[in-house]
């Protein structure tokens, strides 16, 4: 009975062995290398290309941190401008209401051409 035992043990672990050898398990793949972003390009076209895309980026980002510093002043402009018309009476309006409403629309102007982008 013993034997028996050990022979269902023998057959079962060669069966193990015998198993995972037709089964391997595949080599881990290489990683894939993504572009360098510091490695230089390779060719003319793909430098004057990384030196296109690095312009319009920086020009992207300057456009709008001059719109955010163009609407934060028009926003400023705007309550000068209600503070003096609510100082003004239905009789006189001040030359200084009509001077910031026209700086006000000139910097409208600017951010709405902005907004555009550069096309």
């Amino acid at each position: 009975m013993r034997s028996r035992f050990y022979e269902s043990l023998f057959l079962i672990c060669l069966l193990a062995v015998f198993g995972t050898a037709q089964n391997p398990v595949p080599p881990p793949q290489p990683p894939v290398r993504q572009k360098d972003v510091n490695m230089p390009p390779a060719n003319e076209d793909e430098a004057r290309e990384q030196i296109e895309h690095d312009v319009a980026k920086k020009a992207a980002k300057d456009r709008v941190a001059a719109l955010k510093s163009d609407t934060d002043k028009l926003l400023k402009l705007s309550i000068e401008l209600k503070s003096y018309v609510d100082k003004s009476d239905e009789n006189v309006l001040s030359l200084d209401v009509v001077k910031k409403a026209e700086e006000i629309e000139k910097l409208a102007r600017s951010v709405k051409d902005k907004m555009k982008g550069p096309n």
